[in-house]
Order: structure tokens, then sequence, then C-alpha cells
């Protein structure tokens, strides 16, 4: 026979096993992995832009230059 505080904590634990099932997955994954998987597309983004911008800041240059050269003659 169970009391009521055993049935309380065996209920916690069922929720918390639920939960954590959730958070973690069961094999397929879970929040963690989708958080993990939108990081990477996120530092994927972030490179892509680093580098266009790297590009766009060289060519902005290249134009400068062209530019005063173009003025000294």
């Amino acid at each position: 026979m169970m009391n009521e505080f055993e049935a309380q904590v065996l209920s916690d634990l069922s929720v918390l096993k639920t939960q954590m099932a959730n958070l973690v997955g069961d094999g397929n994954g879970g929040r963690i992995c989708e958080i993990e998987r939108r990081m990477e597309l996120h530092e994927q983004h972030l490179q892509r832009t680093k580098g266009f911008l790297a590009a766009v800041s060289v060519a902005f240059a290249v134009v400068e230059v062209a530019v005063e050269a173009l003025r000294r003659h």
C-alpha cells in the first residue's frame, strides 16, 4: 500500500520523465537537438554574411582607389 507522499513522488517522477523525453528526445531528437540545428544554421548565415561584407569592403576599396587615381590625372 502506497501512502500519499509516495504517490506524489511517483507522479512527479512521471511528469519529469515526460519533460526530459520532450527536452532530450526519444531517439529522434528533442528540443535540444532542434536548438543545436538552429544554432548551426545561424552560424552558417553569420559566416556567409561576414564573407559577403568582406567582399563588399574590398570592392569599395577598389572603387575608392580608382576614383582617387582618376582625380589625380
